[in-house]
């Protein structure tokens, strides 16, 4: 029977929705260093597990099928029909159960730091039996030793404290039915049944779930599947490798519709009403170059997580007055405003300008600043 999961959303409400799932042990804020890049494109959904956070700990053990049935059960009260799927470790086994037994609910894959099959099973009944018998402290120490390599964990001990915390707050009941979930975790002979388009990564230096025989395995099996394996990277690879992941997951996720992204970060950025008059002037001579600055400028650029909207804003504003295209730089001052920054920051990247672009060009960049800042302050 399923749980009501915990979840967190964040993003448009009109974006394609992304479930994100992730380490035993763990809870959605593992996400944290998704969750700015990946909410300007998608609904993001971070969920606590059945047994961890602030999810239901009903009596374990687990399987598989509950913790996916869990995420089904919320699509539904959600209202989604079809998703996108993120998912780390156990995170990552769900996704794949999913994807074999619930290929009508998921659009596109992402399993990171995973397996099919997390052998041998005595293990797992050991581990389950610790966390009832001394409690998930008892595990902490040497489960996030797995998670980062000896570098990283020396150059962050933040970090490291942080992510042994949610291990410690993790329900001993909670901790230990999801091990029995992973014990009969099984689906090495499953998964040419996965239909959504995969994105499989991996940590080089991952000891839990290393790339040989984990995701090297279910990249080989899922059809069409891609294996991206991530050099000094161990488990917890979204937190150590957060920009890379974070591009990873979205060119992935949007290949298939790069128009519809572009287009939404395009009436994010700029506006539903300057896009409306935009589409509304479309003629048959022009839809090509409409087409083109959608999918390219919008849809395959804008969309990139490894800049924030204010960083980008500062270099369109640059390069705009460096070139002498006065026509866009109206749209873009209303943008850069739609984008974070405030009119004295415009300011001053107009003076970091004058420096390298010249005094006459940023002269020019003012005034027109300065008449789109009056006509915002008299609307």
């Amino acid at each position: 029977m399923s749980v009501d999961l915990h979840h967190t959303v964040s993003g448009p409400a009109d974006a394609p929705p992304l479930v994100l799932a992730g380490s035993l042990g763990t809870t959605g804020q593992m996400w944290e260093p998704q969750v700015e890049a990946l909410s300007t494109v998608f609904r993001v959904i971070r969920v606590d597990l059945r047994g961890h956070g602030r999810s239901p700990v009903p009596q374990g053990p687990y399987g598989m099928a509950d913790l996916g049935g869990d995420v089904l059960a919320l699509l539904d009260r959600l209202g989604i029909e079809r998703a996108h799927y993120a998912g780390l470790s156990i995170g990552g086994m769900v996704g794949q159960w999913l994807g074999v037994n619930a290929p009508e609910r998921i659009d596109r894959l992402v399993l990171m730091a995973t397996s099919p099959y997390m052998g041998p099973a005595q293990n797992w009944r050991d581990r389950a039996a610790l966390a009832r018998a001394e409690g998930t402290a008892a595990l902490a120490d040497n489960v996030v030793q797995r998670w980062f390599t000896p570098g990283y964990a020396k150059e962050h001990p933040h970090d490291v404290t942080l992510l042994r915390d949610q291990i410690v707050d993790t329900p001993d009941e909670g901790y230990a039915g999801c091990c029995g979930a992973i014990e009969n975790h099984d689906v090495r002979g499953d998964l040419h049944r996965i239909t959504a388009p995969t994105l499989v990564v991996a940590g080089a230096d991952d000891p839990a779930t290393p790339p040989e025989g984990n995701g090297a395995l279910i990249a080989e099996r899922v059809p069409g599947a891609r294996l991206v394996v991530l050099p000094d990277a161990a488990h917890l690879l979204s937190w150590s490798h957060a920009a890379q992941v974070n591009t990873l997951i979205t060119r992935h996720l949007t290949a298939a519709d790069r128009y519809g992204a572009g287009m939404r970060v395009r009436r994010s950025v700029l506006g539903d009403a300057h896009v409306d008059r935009a589409e509304e002037r479309k003629s048959a001579f022009t839809e090509p170059f409409q087409d083109l600055i959608t999918r390219y400028a919008w849809g395959e650029v804008w969309t990139r997580p490894g800049l924030d909207r204010r960083t980008r804003s500062c270099m369109v504003l640059t390069a705009l007055a460096a070139k002498g295209h006065w026509g866009e730089l109206a749209m873009h001052v209303r943008a850069a405003l739609r984008n974070g920054l405030t009119s004295d920051e415009i300011g001053e990247v107009f003076l970091q300008a004058a420096v390298y672009c010249g005094v006459p060009a940023a002269n020019k960049a003012f005034a027109i600043a300065q008449e789109v800042l009056d006509e915002d302050a008299g609307a």
